[in-house]
């Protein structure tokens, strides 16, 4: 249940970034730290054995990538939110993390505060993004090709109360429990959401669902 404890992995090659982020789970009784790896393949099996709630997973490391990293976690299909935490808010890295299925995008200087409250946000089954991140996503969704308008988008009245749960930022799992429907069927409605729209990514989809007004 959401008012667990969630267990966290941290995935960084920096020993004083892991440790400051230990210092900042200690602080919040709802998060536990159960691991921590210093590159993304050690990430990649300590995230099987120890399969935690949330994965906050570094971009810029030597060897596997924290974009690789990523798409072998999300290939996997564990029961685990991903999230990036990096230096990095360019374009190209947001969009290509995004459409890669994480959870979550928050960039290393902002305030340790909002760092926890994006985390207990992402523990609660919410997609976590930082400012800077969301108008970064915002301006490239306006840039590129354009979704359909709504009005030419044939949505059942389930894919339309499941764009209104994606839209305030629920996971596939809290969408479910919602609606008392299996995690499963929800992948469904939101894979063929996904195509109706034109849209690469859920998150995507909750921004597009944002503009045309749907709420929860």
């Amino acid at each position: 249940m959401l008012d667990e404890v969630q267990t966290i992995l941290v995935v960084d090659d920096h020993p004083l970034m892991r440790k400051g982020i230990l210092q900042l789970i200690t602080m919040e009784p709802s998060l536990r730290l159960v691991g921590e790896a210093g590159d993304g393949q050690q990430g990649v099996e300590l995230a099987h054995r120890l399969r935690p709630d949330l994965i906050l997973l570094d971009l810029n490391m030597r060897g596997l990538s924290g974009m690789e990293a990523l798409k072998a976690l999300k290939a996997a299909d564990l029961d685990t939110r991903v999230i990036i935490l990096t230096v990095s808010d360019s374009e190209e890295d947001v969009v290509a993390a995004l459409r890669l299925g994480a959870d979550g995008y928050l960039l290393k200087d902002m305030e340790p505060e909002e760092v926890l409250h994006s985390l207990k946000t992402a523990a609660q089954g919410r997609i976590a993004l930082g400012e800077r991140v969301a108008a970064i996503l915002a301006d490239t969704l306006r840039h590129e090709t354009q979704p359909r308008p709504i009005d030419s988008v044939k949505l059942t009245e389930r894919e339309r109360e499941i764009l209104s749960l994606i839209a305030a930022g629920c996971s596939n799992k809290l969408i479910a429990r919602k609606l008392n429907i299996t995690e499963g069927t929800v992948k469904v409605h939101v894979k063929h959401l996904l195509r109706k729209l034109d849209l690469a990514s859920r998150v995507e989809a909750a921004v597009w669902a944002v503009k045309q007004g749907f709420h929860a």
